[in-house]
């Protein structure tokens, strides 16, 4: 994690879970707020956003990872947990990549990661529910319905 804890995916078991993949320099940055609403509106029903910064579209998150944390932070108001700068894709992708990037959209994309910001909805019992595309906003219709259908009872 950004803050230097080191964890597992296992720690969010028994919630929700919306995997973002992020970065600073993006035309889709400003999403980092909506994102924030979201974490901030169902954190108390059982919601996590995790953003999982990565560098590996047009080198758009060249920070460190305490440069990363203090943008975030001081731009934007995040307050969820974001990952260590990891790869998304190719050889170098993080596990919970592999297993992310089997699931679908909407529109049957799945595989690789298309650009920043795309997005994963997992249940509190750690199946891939819904993927979103990097252009759909945290509160598109969309997603805060999937959210809500998934939160914990």
């Amino acid at each position: 994690m950004l803050d230097g804890r080191e964890t597992t995916f296992g720690e969010y078991a028994g919630r929700a879970v919306l995997v973002v993949n992020v970065a600073s320099r993006c035309g889709l940055t400003p999403q980092y707020a909506g994102l924030e609403r979201l974490a901030e509106t169902y954190a108390d029903r059982g919601l996590t956003v995790l953003g999982a910064p990565c560098n590996q579209f047009l080198g758009q998150e060249p920070g460190t990872n305490a440069e990363i944390a203090e943008f975030c932070s001081t731009t934007y108001g995040v307050t969820f947990p974001l990952t260590d700068k990891l790869e998304v894709n190719g050889e170098g992708r993080h596990p919970l990549f592999s297993v992310l990037t089997e699931a679908g959209d909407a529109d049957g994309h799945t595989g690789d990661v298309r650009w920043n910001f795309e997005k994963w909805l997992v249940s509190a019992d750690g199946d891939v529910l819904a993927r979103f595309s990097p252009k759909t906003e945290p509160d598109d219709a969309a997603v805060v319905s999937a959210i809500e259908a998934a939160l914990p009872a």
